[in-house]
């Protein structure tokens, strides 16, 4: 009688919802009844996903996490049931802001990143990537004493939304590296491009003094200390 009232009413089996606050999640189950309860609606599935760049996407009824939530408090997994389901522009923002401070990759590093041929550079873009890499150079040794290593740099063509991205070391130290979107050096110009390199080194000060990744309170007040914008993605048109 009782799961027939359940399943009448929508409602799922109680040991389906229940999970101990003091226990993290250890599955995508665990982590959408964990959301649930913090107020996501019943009707999204989860799935758990690796994706480097891209960690909360959700299309129809499925939701894709990044892994990495799992591990996250319950002030995150609060902003991701309320950033899903915001009814306004600021509660979403809002949300947001404190999924900006959380780094999906503390305690779980990205798998070493495979590069394809799509991925490589276009040859004619090389003039532009030198110039990236002299001002890495300049920059490094202005504002940040010197202290960050020399990465890898490369023009994106493939960016279309995104200005820049810093990309993880792998666990014995590799892998780092800065793109800057093409179509945003064309469209902004160069001005705006060293600013974009700026926040990505703030990410790869971060990276390399073993600091989450994000764009919490020491982001903002390293950003500020190097004299460019803490926010996350600049006003350009």
């Amino acid at each position: 009688m009782l799961r027939a009232l359940e399943r009448l009413f929508g409602f799922e089996r109680r040991d389906q919802l229940s999970l101990d606050f003091d226990t993290k999640p250890r599955t995508a189950d665990e982590l959408r009844a964990r959301l649930i309860q913090f107020g996501l609606d019943r009707n999204f599935k989860c799935r758990l996903t690796s994706n480097r760049t891209v960690f909360v996407s959700y299309h129809g009824n499925e939701l894709r996490l990044h892994r990495g939530y799992l591990d996250a408090p319950d002030e995150t997994l609060r902003a991701l049931a309320d950033f899903v389901g915001a009814r306004s522009r600021r509660a979403r923002s809002a949300a947001k802001k404190t999924l900006l401070e959380y780094d999906v990759h503390r305690g779980n590093p990205p798998a070493p990143r495979i590069r394809r041929a799509r991925d490589l550079s276009n040859p004619a873009d090389s003039l532009m990537e030198e110039r990236l890499r002299s001002a890495h150079e300049s920059i490094n040794r202005e504002r940040f004493a010197g202290s960050l290593s020399t990465v890898p740099i490369r023009v994106s063509r493939r960016m279309k939304s995104r200005l820049g991205h810093y990309t993880h070391r792998n666990p014995d130290g590799s892998g780092s590296e800065i793109a800057i979107s093409r179509r945003h050096i064309r469209r902004h110009g160069w001005g705006e491009a060293i600013e974009t390199l700026v926040h990505e080194m703030v990410h790869q000060w971060q990276d390399e003094s073993g600091l989450p990744v994000d764009h919490g309170r020491t982001f903002r007040a390293k950003a500020k200390k190097v004299g460019t914008s803490p926010r996350a993605r600049r006003d350009v048109a």
